[in-house]
């Protein structure tokens, strides 16, 4: 295999698959990335077995050439090796050769590296997926679907379908669904799908985090493919496969309240800023409990004491309070995380009491949700 191809270009791509390549892996070769030249372009591949990703470096790009390919091939490179040599190689062109037993140089001006590589026969192939379900969305959707409601998943593996992010397509609506059981996040679109089918999956949020970074924000469509156990995003010049988590997600409908007692609007940066004042003093505390009051004339108290450090208290003014009066107390850092996902300046909080869990929305938009559980102070 001999190929010269623009350091840019393959910066980027080892970049993106790097995403995917993981250290602690029980499958040796899986700490390499997989190149493969043939004529069309360069194909990169990298893989936890978890997490698949695939970029292509095409020949050429707008009749601009990017890749010359002398001699088609295949190896398997250290990952944690070529990244670093490619992204420091001197020059703009970057020329790799292999040859006996898999000795691999990469060449670029004055520097040259020899690297042992690994035979790419040896690696595992990407599962294989028949494509007669593709539905499609916006880039710019998709990243923002995911950055809604990933946050809210588990990080404790004692419940592992909880560290997922629950998927349900059923005709045109698409409902994104995050809980860790203190709080949760739900984000429904419209999508233009020619599929019949409904599916109902749970897609690490790990695998949904690392998708999102590597996506530029376009308005491109993503086209999305479910299988029994993988789900693959294929994007330009780009294939992400992850496997989907095994066994039932919790039916959350039950949880989300359908009335509510006490009701306020309030601009959402003036409450996420109260809110992360109040914090600053509740840091300490077991997690970072902060209270709010409904005083008079539209106002709220924000507030937070730790006996050994001091307290804080602020008055905000909300644009409307409907309802019984109310104290009670919650994560800051929750409240702060689902302020942050919604999008538009003026949000509503729907309460049930002290003790039952609480609504933020979006004012006027139904396609976002956010639900916290109080936290029970004595």
């Amino acid at each position: 295999m001999k190929f010269i191809i623009q350091r840019d270009k393959l910066v980027q791509s080892v970049q993106d698959v790097m995403k995917a390549v993981s250290s602690r892996t029980t499958i040796p070769i899986l700490t390499g990335i997989k190149i493969v030249a043939n004529t069309e372009g360069v194909t990169l591949t990298g893989s936890d077995s978890d997490i698949s990703i695939e970029s292509f470096i095409p020949s050429e790009e707008n009749g601009n050439e990017i890749v010359e390919i002398q001699q088609t091939g295949s190896i398997v490179l250290q990952a944690r090796f070529f990244s670093e040599i490619v992204k420091k190689l001197p020059m703009d062109i970057v020329e790799i050769e292999v040859g006996n037993h898999q000795s691999t140089v990469i060449r670029s001006g004055k520097a040259e590296f020899n690297l042992i590589g690994l035979d790419a026969e040896e690696y595992p192939h990407l599962p294989q997926i028949e494509e007669n379900n593709v539905f499609k969305i916006p880039t710019d959707l998709l990243k923002a679907m995911i950055r809604q409601t990933v946050f809210a998943v588990s990080t404790s593996e004692t419940r592992p379908i909880l560290t997922g992010v629950n998927w349900k397509l059923d005709n045109d609506d698409l409902v994104c669904i995050a809980t860790d059981s203190h709080r949760l996040a739900l984000r429904k679109a419209k999508i233009n799908t020619e599929i019949q089918s409904s599916y109902n999956v749970v897609i690490p949020g790990k695998s949904l985090s690392e998708l999102s970074k590597i996506l530029d924000d376009t308005s491109d469509l993503v086209e999305i493919v479910i299988t029994e156990n993988q789900v693959l995003f294929k994007a330009e010049n780009l294939l992400f496969f992850s496997r989907l988590l095994d066994g039932n997600y919790p039916d959350t409908s039950r949880l989300i309240p359908s009335e509510s007692k006490t009701n306020l609007t309030i601009n959402s940066k003036e409450f996420l800023q109260a809110i992360d004042r109040a914090s600053l003093l509740a840091k300490e505390a077991r997690n970072n409990v902060v209270k709010l009051t409904t005083l008079s004339q539209g106002m709220i108290e924000i507030s937070s004491n730790s006996p050994e450090i001091g307290k804080v208290s602020e008055e905000i003014q909300t644009s409307e309070i409907q309802g019984e009066e109310l104290k009670i107390s919650f994560s800051a850092k929750y409240v702060m995380d689902a302020l942050k996902a919604l999008e538009g300046t003026e949000i509503n909080v729907d309460f049930t009491g002290a003790m039952r869990p609480f609504l933020i929305r979006t004012t006027h938009d139904d396609s976002m949700l956010q639900l916290i559980l109080p936290v029970r102070t004595y």
